[in-house]
C-alpha cells in the first residue's frame, strides 16, 4: 500500500512538473511574440 502511495505520489509530481513546464513553454511564446511583434 504504501508503495503505491509512493509511485502515485511521484507520478503526480510529473505530471505537475510537465503542467508547469508547458505553462512556461507557453509565457515564454507570448513574451517573444510581444517584443518582436509590437
Amino acid at each position: 500500500m504504501m508503495d503505491q502511495m509512493m509511485s502515485g505520489g511521484m507520478w503526480g509530481m510529473g505530471l505537475a512538473g510537465f503542467i508547469l513546464l508547458v505553462l512556461v513553454a507557453l509565457a515564454i511564446a507570448v513574451l517573444v511574440k510581444f517584443v518582436f511583434f509590437r
